[in-house]
Parts: C-alpha cells; sequence; structure tokens
C-alpha cells in the first residue's frame, strides 16, 4: 500500500482549522512550537480553561474538559511541557473538578449550544483519567493531579468491565503515571477486551463503531503496547493507509453530526493519521510545494 502523502497535505491545507495547519507544519518542520501555541491561544479562556470548539464535538465558547485536554495533548504532542499556558490550564482543571477530583463530560453550561448528541452534561467521569495522564507528562504538579491519581486507581482496582471509552482514556493515564510496575500490572488485567484484531467495540456506537490498536496506543513503545502483538499494530497501520480517501484526508469512524464538526474532526483525523504513519516509518513528510 501507498499514502498520497501531497494529496494528505493538500486536504489539510483546503480544509482544516488553523490549528491543524500549524500541527502538520511541525511534524514537516516549517513551522516552531510557538507558533503552534499561538493557534491555541484563540481557543483558551482567562480562565485558563480552553473551548471554543477546540473538541469539535462541543461548539460551546467556555471551558470544557475535553476542550483542554485536547489542548495539553497537542503542547504534550509538540514538545511543550512547561509553560503558562499549561499551569493556566491545570489551575482550571483543579478549580472545575469535583471534590472527588473528577471532571465530568461536559459542563451543565456547554449543554446550552450545540453539542454531539452522545455527550450529556455531566456524563461519565473518564475524561479524568486523560487529564491525570496528560499532566503527568509535563512538569506541572498539583495537589488536584494527586487527587485525581488516587481516584483513578481506586476506579480502576473496582472496575470489572470498563466502558471501551474508559479504557481508552485510562490507557492515556497508564502510559504516563510515574508507578511503572503498579500501571503494566493493571494493564495486564486488560488484556481479555481487545478482540483478536485488538480491538474493543463501543457499545451505543455506530454499527461496527469499535476502537483499534493505534486507538488505544498509539505511541511506539509505550506501556499499553503489551496489550498488543506486532501483528495487531500493523494490521492498524495497513487500516490507517487502507483507508486514506479520494480527496486525500480521512474521516472518522462516530457519529457526524453537523459540518463543522465533521469537517473540523476531518482535519484533526487527517493531521492525527499522518503524525501515526510517521511514527511508525510508513512515510516521510516534505514541505509543500
Amino acid at each position: 500500500m501507498s499514502i498520497a502523502v501531497h494529496s494528505a497535505i493538500q486536504f489539510v491545507y483546503a480544509n482544516a482549522r488553523l490549528l491543524d495547519r500549524r500541527r502538520l507544519e511541525y511534524l514537516m518542520g516549517t513551522t516552531t512550537a510557538e507558533q503552534v501555541i499561538e493557534a491555541l491561544r484563540a481557543y483558551q479562556n482567562a480562565d485558563g480553561g480552553f473551548g471554543h470548539a477546540l473538541e469539535p464535538d462541543m461548539r460551546a465558547p467556555g471551558s470544557e474538559p475535553a476542550a483542554t485536554l485536547l489542548a495539553l495533548e497537542t503542547l504534550v504532542e509538540i514538545g511543550v511541557t512547561q509553560h503558562p499556558m499549561i499551569d493556566a490550564a491545570a489551575h482550571w482543571v483543579a478549580s472545575a473538578a469535583s471534590p472527588d477530583g473528577t471532571l465530568p463530560q461536559m459542563s451543565a453550561t456547554g449543554a446550552g449550544y450545540p453539542h454531539a448528541p452522545f455527550i450529556n452534561p455531566g456524563g461519565p467521569t473518564f475524561l479524568t483519567f486523560a487529564l491525570a495522564g496528560v499532566l503527568w507528562r509535563t512538569e506541572m504538579r498539583s495537589a488536584w493531579l494527586d487527587l485525581a491519581t488516587e481516584w483513578c486507581w481506586r476506579e480502576l482496582q473496582a472496575a470489572e468491565r470498563p466502558h471501551t471509552y474508559t479504557v481508552v482514556f485510562a490507557l492515556r493515564f497508564l502510559d504516563a503515571v510515574p508507578d511503572a510496575d503498579r500501571a503494566c500490572g493493571v494493564i495486564d488485567r486488560l488484556r481479555s477486551l481487545p478482540d483478536e484484531m485488538g480491538c474493543i467495540p463501543v457499545p451505543g456506537g455506530l454499527d461496527d463503531e469499535r476502537v483499534t490498536p493505534l486507538d488505544l496506543s498509539p505511541q511506539p513503545g509505550a506501556r499499553s503496547r503489551r496489550l498488543f502483538t506486532s501483528v495487531q499494530i500493523a494490521a492498524d497501520l495497513d487500516r490507517v493507509e487502507r483507508t486514506q480517501l479520494d480527496d486525500g484526508g480521512w474521516d472518522f469512524d462516530f457519529l457526524h453530526w453537523s459540518a463543522g464538526q465533521a469537517l473540523d474532526w476531518r482535519g484533526s483525523a487527517t493531521v492525527s493519521n499522518l503524525q501515526r504513519l510517521l511514527r511508525h516509518d510508513r512515510i516521510t513528510l516534505q514541505p509543500a510545494a
């Protein structure tokens, strides 16, 4: 299989948000981390959190846990682990958390704006895993991070068969939390969840909706890779290559509920898939002509 890299780059420039164009340029070595940060800055609110549809399924301007998670993950993606933007986001997370340290899927105020029908005010607290995980990958340490980490360990100990997206976000925590031995022990207890292809179905999702090995463990060398064989990872990379569309971009496999949401996610997914292929030596990236 071969990837139409030039077509993918052209798709991003034709359709993606400035942030995702900057992410692509960072991968190609044609822009700096600071320019990515400047693109992120427009999504940050005065309270330190992020909104303004940075997370495409939530169109509210106010700060949301999912948007703040995406911002922090973008910063870590470009190698920024210490920055005032991170500090402000971490303070917002602490201020928005419940007394037990958890954060909701969406805020009550966010519900007044267009959002995906599968997202509810309050909702499950699985984003807490990912927010703790991404902050462990930064230099920021706080009382909230300690509180949330203890909550994560308790939840993972109690869960017998966690929801698919709890697994997705819990693995981000387990890949980053300092206690590697404890984390690997929990990961080993999840071995029965993936099927023979390394996928986990999404209950209540679209027909055949599932998360794949690269959704669950995107980084080579991560602790979570112990859940998968090299054959499963290679097959998922083949799937990524195979699913590039004729317009050069990639689509996503969950509900398309608005034109803006669909285009925003497609731009983000296209950059993320190029990043995955690059990390696994499937492609090289050259600047656009």
